[in-house]
């Protein structure tokens, strides 16, 4: 099947048409499976953002007076186009990103529809409150939109995170300035696209690649962007939050993670086994809530990792767009090698590498691929135990008492995924109360949902994306109190 985007050149989307970047510039996107081009994709910077943020502006008034319902139905719209386009999209998520073809049609594109399908739902059922105050008022609430949100889309899962910012943002009656990363474009274009067929006016989206430093960096700073949402790296996080300083604009922040997953004694083996490798290897372990820290009672350690490590050396590499590929590579060389930097890390600490350590040979050695990797900590104070890694690099780490697994599962300065595997429902309920994070799994991991609240805590941020958590977030609470007397308030009366 031809792909539509390959070998072409990509504009901005800026007031509902596809512009060059006023600086001319490109920068061309790899296939990371072999780090041949695949497009050249316009690259904004400050004077593309002002041009976008003027269309912003224009369209803002119209679209947050637009009945609710009605937006819901160009939200519910595009999600039907998703899915009528969803082979591309799952190709084409694939061919940029590295994502095994058989996620991108599993997961990726359902859930991107669905989130769209989901907030397109809400849209007209998202309300304000009636406040008991004293007699001879009334007091209500209004939800309005923050007005022009800056949204910046991390590269791990473009496809899906795209539809995570706009779909609360759009259902609230916001406009958006979008910057997708530059690496990874092409599917936000793509749904950019969709948008302008399903009946989105113009301004309402402007979808921006452009760099970090740049781009992302103007868009923080704004000072007619009343607020901005990042997914990305808790460094990067705290630079947008000092940049937003200027004027005051809401910040939402989804960063890093070091999830801990812990199985129990009593844990039904197998299935901890099946889903802590999906909690780790997953999307080559490029996901801010993977389950990186392993941590496995001492008592059934040896046969966890006799069956764990196995599976980890079977996993099939490959190239993404093979439906027969269980992981494909990372999505940049230079992840790759930061990613393969962990594994000298860990040996410097006297880690023991278990499984992988490297990059496979080959037909895959021109790509950015890394082998499952299991590696040994020795303390869960080591670099490995307490930096992200964000690659398929699990550290295993084991424990004697719940006392101690929640000491090492709370002992580092993350707090976005959490999950555990027991068969004690009185256990399960404590450790999950116990947690320090955003998110628990029992018996399962990696689990989300467009209703289910998605964020974390400490150094992972704050804000929730979905949910009626994310409507919030694009939203302003507005206080109405009505004289219901009409009677002259008494004082000061003459």
């Amino acid at each position: 099947m031809p792909m539509p985007f390959s070998s072409i050149r990509h504009q901005l989307f800026i007031d509902g048409r596809f512009v060059d970047a006023e600086s001319g510039e490109t920068l061309a996107t790899l296939n990371p499976h072999d780090n041949t081009p695949i497009a050249h994709v316009a690259l904004a910077g400050k004077a593309d953002v002002d041009k976008a943020v003027a269309a912003a502006k224009r369209a803002f008034p119209a679209w947050r007076r637009m009945a609710a319902a009605d937006r819901g139905r160009i939200l519910l719209k595009l999600a039907d186009l998703i899915e009528a386009n969803g082979e591309e999209l799952a190709r084409l998520e694939s061919l940029d990103t590295g994502h095994p073809i058989r996620d991108s049609r599993r997961l990726d594109v359902p859930r991107t529809a669905a989130c769209f399908r989901y907030f397109g739902g809400m849209a007209d059922k998202f309300q304000g409150e009636t406040i008991p105050v004293e007699e001879g008022f009334l007091n209500y609430t209004l939800r309005e939109p923050v007005g022009i949100v800056g949204q910046v889309v991390p590269w791990n899962f473009p496809l899906m995170f795209t539809s995570w910012k706009m779909a609360p943002a759009l259902a609230a009656g916001n406009c958006i300035v979008m910057k997708p990363a530059e690496i990874t474009p092409l599917s936000s274009l793509r749904i950019a696209e969709l948008m302008a067929e399903a009946g989105l006016p113009p301004g309402v989206v402007n979808m921006l690649p452009g760099l970090g430093s740049v781009a992302g960096q103007y868009i923080a700073e704004h000072p007619e962007i009343a607020k901005i949402a990042f997914t990305g790296s808790t460094a990067t996080g705290r630079r947008i939050v000092q940049a937003s300083a200027g004027n005051l604009k809401k910040v939402q922040l989804e960063l890093g993670g070091k999830g801990p997953n812990i199985v129990f004694e009593d844990a039904n083996l197998q299935a901890a086994v099946n889903g802590s490798a999906w909690a780790i290897f997953h999307n080559q372990g490029q996901a801010c809530i993977a389950g990186s820290r392993l941590m496995l009672h001492e008592k059934i350690a040896d046969a966890f990792l006799e069956q764990f490590i196995p599976l980890a050396r079977s996993i099939r590499l490959g190239n993404p767009l093979d439906e027969q590929t269980e992981m494909g590579p990372l999505t940049s060389a230079q992840h790759r090698d930061r990613v393969l930097s962990y594994v000298e890390v860990a040996q410097a600490q006297g880690g023991e590498v278990l499984a992988g350590g490297g990059s496979p040979g080959g037909d895959l050695a021109q790509g950015c691929y890394v082998q499952p990797t299991v590696v040994h900590a020795r303390s869960y104070q080591d670099r490995v135990a307490q930096e992200e890694v964000f690659g398929p690099f699990v550290t295993v780490l084991t424990f004697k008492s719940d006392e101690e697994a929640m000491q090492i599962a709370n002992g580092t300065d993350y707090g976005l995924g959490s999950g555990l595997w027991t068969r004690d429902l009185q256990r399960a309920h404590k450790v999950a109360r116990d947690l320090h994070a955003g998110m628990v799994w029992i018996n399962s991991y990696k689990r989300v949902n467009p209703g289910s609240p998605f964020g974390g805590v400490g150094q992972s941020g704050y804000g929730r994306e979905m949910g009626f958590d994310a409507m919030r977030e694009y939203t302003q609470v507005k206080s109405v109190w009505v004289n219901v007397d009409a009677q002259i308030p008494p004082h000061f009366v003459r």
